[in-house]
């Protein structure tokens, strides 16, 4: 009575007191008392009741737990085993739609497998079924739609239109449950259709709604909503085969719709929404300003029905902005272009609560590079806030997915080229600073999302208990982020109360970025549709910003001439690349950099794919990047900076790792063995370095990774791989199986000094998402590594011998080890390999250095 009175009036205390009585009636149920499983049964109900209102996870924790229970006392041939099977299905599916836990999902589903097969179907020998199979097959149903929903198993959406279509087989005309049965099969014929475009499905669904609308004369409870179904199915049809007519029945619908909500009903908001849309759909198509400014009519309306603080503001107001920016396109109309402006940033600063909830993030991600769209467009004064806002939303989006492929396919369906733009619009407004930071802020995401997760907190134990407490209550949270929907919102803002921390985990400043510059300038290179660019970042002068003479088109082609010709380096394009990109730059260095010291290339987008390190003219006394500079690259300033953070191991443990002959592998590199001695032999002697050797069938992925865990200094003689389509799998090839870039970004370099990768490809990276510098060499500095020698391409046998020999005698010729003094091992090596013109030029440029 109390639940009773709670449902109709909504007095919590009404719905506590209940729960309270229902306890005291399970402690008078004890195991084995024959009203414990009814008990429980009860207890559960109420306590979901509870969850419903208040959204408290443990209440809904401890009704499944009681329903568990009570399901262990309910066996095989138990009479209401069907029905405490259907409870605990039903809750654990609640769960899975709150947390996200796979386990849930698919306990339900077992769960309402068995209530089926407890609900038969009739037969000759048995006439009449199961009264409570209809509800058991929707329940199945229902549960394997959300399983394609979540995972996107073909079978899974099949099977549940098979049970909806059984489940309205046994609701003939006149049966109470036709309408719902109806509803259930066009809902997953349309979600089919939409999935695979099948006309058949859709216009299947179409004729189901059809029924159910005539189920629901008027005057009928549901009849709105049965408007509302076909309405939107007629509006998919019309946008799938464009007839007219189909879209002139869904606005009649929806108008009858809305006719229905009159002023002050709930439902009018969305109404109104509804017609609106599709009005603008039928100005889209046929031009009319009247459906254009009803549109915007009903927007308004829609949006006034919507107050500060409603669920639907949102969608109201990008609805409506949306629709203004088609007007001020149309009319030119500078005031409707500031309104849909405005009210794009308005809806993305609602319910800020959303920035946990990967739904609302994404809506409001998808709004604001609406606005970006917009502002971009028309040289709006809010364009850089826009760009500004879309970044933040993008890494906050990034924080809530479930693992590192699912945010590199997060990045291939936004714009690649999002922080480029940004950066090169801050240029437009004179502010190179701005251009650095956001330059930072919207490239390498998915490894700034890895190394989020070990960010070093040691500095928070100085700060007393409270700040030790917040150090362990972060780490814990950092352990989960691989999970789906773990957050750290609630910790990181007291963190950054603590003196000298108020910028944890958020984007660098410049002032804090030009460290980066601290052993010689950066230079950033800038490749967008509007502009090309190079900033200069000394340590102690203002950054410069140099317009280049090329732009993205012929930098495109560019690649593609150093792709396609038979030399992966052709002097022509190096050359080209001189001109204009590498001299520019040069001209700028001269009082910042001496001759003979070391630069650092940060390179974006397009840029990405150019040896730059091997720009030149190429001709008797013409001149070369390499002998001006010694060059290196960092995939981020904030990588160099980190890399820079330990300093060097008095202990040198160096591991040398080759496979000669890999599983699956039809050739055998001959090289390795040899290769691997020659390393051995130029590195200092035993008392000062402890060199472990692993090849040949010793070399297994699980050997390599310890190998690599346990040592700070290696090399890597093998094959190595790029995987254009899934470049988190790239990899060097072992005895049995791949090491991937994958398991990589896993372990904890954080001390680890050097590492050269004698592979072929280590520094090629994704051409989908260039600006995530997605290759072997550049998940070694992300994961820790200071310095890191990769590949652009595949070399020779020949070349590696003389260069790994050349290398090692510049880098530890005088006995001692720093990983700093890779950078110009390299330059030393590769410049006594240029004397010799046997060697092909794409040969002598192919290692780059990475890193300190």
């Amino acid at each position: 009575m109390l639940r009773t009175r709670f449902e109709r009036r909504g007095n919590e205390k009404d719905l506590d007191q209940g729960i309270a009585l229902q306890t005291k009636m399970l402690a008078l149920c004890p195991v084995g008392h024959k009203d414990r499983s009814g008990a429980l049964n009860n207890l559960a109900v109420q306590l979901s009741a509870r969850f419903d209102y208040r959204g408290n996870d443990e209440d809904l924790d401890q009704a499944i737990a009681l329903h568990r229970e009570a399901l262990t006392l309910r066996p095989v041939g138990h009479t209401y085993r069907s029905m405490s099977l259907n409870n605990l299905a039903n809750k654990l599916s609640t769960r899975f739609d709150r947390k996200g836990n796979d386990d849930d999902l698919d306990q339900a589903i077992t769960l309402d497998r068995e209530a089926l097969a407890l609900r038969p179907v009739a037969l000759a020998s048995r006439p009449v079924g199961h009264t409570g199979r209809s509800g058991a097959l929707n329940n199945l149903a229902n549960r394997l739609s959300t399983c394609f929903k979540h995972r996107g198993n073909d079978e899974d959406l099949n099977q549940a239109i098979a049970l909806h279509r059984e489940a309205l087989s046994l609701c003939p005309i006149g049966h109470t449950d036709r309408f719902m049965s109806l509803n259930n099969l066009a809902k997953q014929l349309f979600t089919r259709f939409q999935h695979r475009g099948n006309d058949e499905d859709l216009d299947q669904a179409i004729t189901l709604d059809r029924e159910a609308l005539a189920l629901c004369p008027v005057g009928h409870t549901n009849r709105s909503t049965s408007l509302n179904n076909l309405a939107n199915k007629f509006s998919t049809r019309f946008c799938h085969r464009g007839n007219d007519e189909d879209l002139d029945q869904a606005i009649t619908l929806h108008m009858e719709a809305l006719a229905l909500h009159p002023v002050g009903h709930a439902h009018r908001p969305m109404s109104l929404d509804n017609l609106a849309i599709q009005l603008f759909i039928r100005f889209d198509h046929r031009g009319n300003n009247e459906d254009l400014d009803y549109a915007i009519a009903l927007g308004r309306e829609a949006l006034a029905l919507c107050p500060v603080g409603h669920t639907d503001r949102s969608g109201a107001l990008n609805t409506l902005a949306v629709q203004l920016f088609t007007r001020f396109e149309y009319r030119g109309n500078d005031e409707d272009l500031d309104q849909a402006i405005a009210l794009h940033r308005e809806a993305l600063n609602l319910c800020p609560a959303a920035n946990v909830v990967p739904g609302g993030l994404l809506s409001r991600l998808r709004t604001s590079l609406l606005w970006v769209d917009l502002a971009c467009r028309h040289s709006h004064a809010t364009e850089l806030e826009a760009y500004s806002t879309s970044m933040q939303l993008l890494d906050a989006y990034m924080t809530t997915t479930a693992s590192v492929s699912s945010r590199h396919n997060i990045m291939k369906d936004f714009s690649s080229t999002l922080a480029v733009d940004a950066a090169s619009c801050a240029l437009r407004n004179g502010d190179v600073c701005r251009a650095v930071e956001l330059l930072e802020q919207g490239r390498t995401l998915i490894w700034t999302q890895m190394t989020r997760l070990r960010t070093p907190l040691d500095s928070l134990q100085t700060h007393g208990d409270h700040a030790v407490a917040l150090m362990k209550r972060f780490r814990n949270l950092s352990s989960l982020l691989d999970k789906p929907r773990a957050n750290y919102s609630e910790t990181t803002p007291r963190i950054r109360k603590i003196e000298g921390l108020s910028r944890f985990l958020l984007p660098p400043l410049f002032s804090d970025l030009k460290d980066a510059a601290r052993d010689g300038p950066i230079i950033m290179l800038i490749a967008s549709k509007s502009s090309c660019h190079a900033i200069i970042i000394p340590h102690k002068q203002p950054p410069a910003s140099i317009q280049l003479s090329t732009n993205l088109e012929k930098l495109q082609t560019l690649v593609v001439k150093l792709q396609r010709t038979g030399s992966p380096a052709p002097m022509k394009a190096l050359m080209e690349l001189w001109d204009d990109v590498v001299r520019p730059v040069v001209e700028n260095l001269g009082g910042i950099a001496r001759r003979g010291s070391r630069i650092w290339w940060c390179p974006t987008s397009v840029f990405n794919f150019l040896p730059l390190h091997a720009a030149g003219e190429y001709r008797k006394d013409g001149q070369f990047l390499s002998q001006l500079y010694i060059s290196s690259y960092t995939p981020s300033l904030t990588a160099l900076i980190k890399a820079r953070r330990y300093d060097r191991s008095l202990s040198v443990s160096f591991a040398a790792i080759g496979q000669n002959c890999p599983a699956g592998a039809s050739f055998t590199l001959d090289c390795v063995e040899p290769e691997l001695e020659l390393v051995r032999s130029l590195l200092p002697p035993p008392s000062t370095v402890s060199f472990t050797k692993i090849t040949s069938v010793d070399a297994t992925k699980s050997r390599a990774l310890r190998a690599l865990q346990d040592n700070a200094w290696l090399h890597f003689s093998c094959h190595g791989i790029q995987k254009y389509e899934d470049p988190f799998n790239s990899a060097f090839l072992m005895r049995d199986q791949p090491l991937s870039l994958l398991d990589i970004t896993q372990t904890d370099l954080s001390r680890h000094e050097f590492t050269f990768l004698c592979a072929c490809e280590t520094a090629v990276g994704d051409r989908d998402t260039p600006d995530e510098v997605i290759h072997l060499a550049a998940g070694l500095q992300f994961a820790g590594v200071k310095s890191v020698i990769g590949t652009l391409w595949k070399v020779n046998d020949s070349t590696v011998h003389r260069l790994v020999e050349a290398f090692y005698k510049n880098f530890c010729g005088d006995g001692t080890m720093n990983s700093k003094r890779a950078a110009r091992a390299l330059h030393r090596a590769v410049q006594s390999l240029a004397r010799d013109t046997e060697i092909p030029l794409d040969q002598r440029i192919v290692f780059v250095h990475i890193g300190i």
